[in-house]
């Protein structure tokens, strides 16, 4: 349960979308947007996909 909290406070933070429209989307969809946004703070941040292969 806590992983879903997680899941829509993020994509409420970065999309500005409502509960209600986040809810709709499906678990899968939810995470793959999530992955999106911190793949461009990756790229924006020059921080590597794994910190531990530099």
């Amino acid at each position: 349960m806590d992983k879903l909290y997680e899941e829509i406070a993020f994509l409420a933070y970065y999309f500005h979308w409502p509960h209600s429209e986040i809810m709709q989307l499906e678990h899968r969809e939810r995470v793959r947007f999530c992955e999106e946004i911190s793949g461009i703070h990756r790229k924006l941040n020059q921080t590597p996909d794994n910190v531990f292969k530099l």
